[in-house]
């Protein structure tokens, strides 16, 4: 670990998440029973070398929050949060394990199974293994969440407002439609600038389309499962980002390049006359059940986060048929 020593201010606790206002960035982190907790700081250039942490110390209504004069965009970061490990009681926060920003804008790289990113002590048999906190670093096998400059360009763009009897809705998905396509320049299949290209744009409108829906392009993960049988999670109903665009989707780079492809995608869409419609996943994550991975909002307030079993906090309520189902009763959840 390399020591960075950054001038560290107060900040403010609104709004969540990283917020750069070009002179420095604003960090702000729920959490109601935590402790103690660490923004983790990552090398833009090296994503394996880990700044030491900045104790953040101000909290206003459960908002953990700081400043950092002088921070960029592309700044690559994380989260320690430290509590009580008691599953039984539904607490499950674990420093050892790096945890993505629920509000983070871009999101880089992807989860390394082979890595310790589960809270607890797998190699136990018991059935009660998640009960063993397991204190092994997961940053190396974690994705990080990262700084995004929000300006961009919209050159006037207003929302279309299609009369819904009105409207012809293509339903797709953003990488499949152009993987293959012949026309679509190599560089540009399976991504957000070669869904939104002419060749896919001149389709569309020969069809009549006034709208494309979108499959899911949140931020999402190969589930360990999957990878363990060599496939992939490519329908991606499996949302850990509820505010970053899918990173592999993204032409140009996943350090925030994705936020502003999307964009463009959106604008262009727009510019011909046709609507973006996303179909979202809000009712469950991607970190499943109490034999789940711990990567964000698991280790930062399971309780607040997660609908749990009463009395037995243990195991989640899975109204989802995914392991967990989200706390929409929590206000900060929701």
């Amino acid at each position: 670990m390399q020591r960075y020593v950054p001038t560290i201010w107060p900040g403010k606790p609104y709004p969540l998440g990283a917020t750069y206002d070009g002179r420095g960035v604003n960090f702000a982190l729920f959490s109601e029973k935590a402790t103690k907790v660490l923004l983790c700081l990552f090398d833009a250039k090296n994503p394996e070398i880990e700044y030491a942490p900045i104790e953040i110390t101000e909290q206003d209504e459960q908002v953990w929050h700081c400043y950092v004069p002088g921070m960029k965009p592309g700044q690559l970061y994380g989260y320690r949060v430290f509590g009580e490990y008691n599953p039984k009681a539904g607490l499950r926060f674990n420093p050892s394990k790096l945890l993505l920003d629920p509000y983070a804008k871009a999101i880089f790289g992807s989860v390394d199974w082979r890595k310790p990113i589960y809270g607890y002590r797998t190699e136990l048999r018991s059935p009660d293994r998640d009960l063993y906190m397991d204190t092994h670093d997961s940053a190396l096998g974690m994705m990080k969440s990262v700084v995004v400059d929000t300006q961009f360009d919209w050159e006037g763009d207003v929302k279309l407002d299609i009369p819904l009897h009105a409207s012809i809705i293509y339903e797709l998905h953003a990488k499949g439609f152009t993987k293959t396509h012949p026309d679509v320049p190599a560089h540009l299949q399976g991504t957000y600038l070669g869904l939104c290209s002419e060749p896919i744009l001149e389709y569309l409108k020969k069809l009549g389309i006034t709208a494309v829906e979108l499959m899911p392009v949140h931020q999402f993960v190969n589930d360990d499962f999957l990878v363990q049988k060599k496939l992939n999670n490519y329908w991606g109903y499996n949302t850990i980002g509820y505010f970053a665009p899918h990173n592999r989707y993204a032409a140009t780079g996943m350090r925030g390049e994705q936020v502003n492809e999307f964009k463009q995608m959106v604008k262009t869409f727009h510019q011909h006359g046709m609507e973006v419609i996303l179909d979202v996943v809000y009712n469950h994550t991607a970190e499943g059940n109490n034999y789940g991975p711990t990567l964000s909002f698991k280790g930062i307030d399971n309780q607040a986060y997660y609908r749990l079993v009463n009395g037995n906090a243990k195991f989640y309520m899975d109204y989802t048929g995914t392991g967990n189902t989200f706390n929409t009763l929590h206000p900060r959840s929701l």
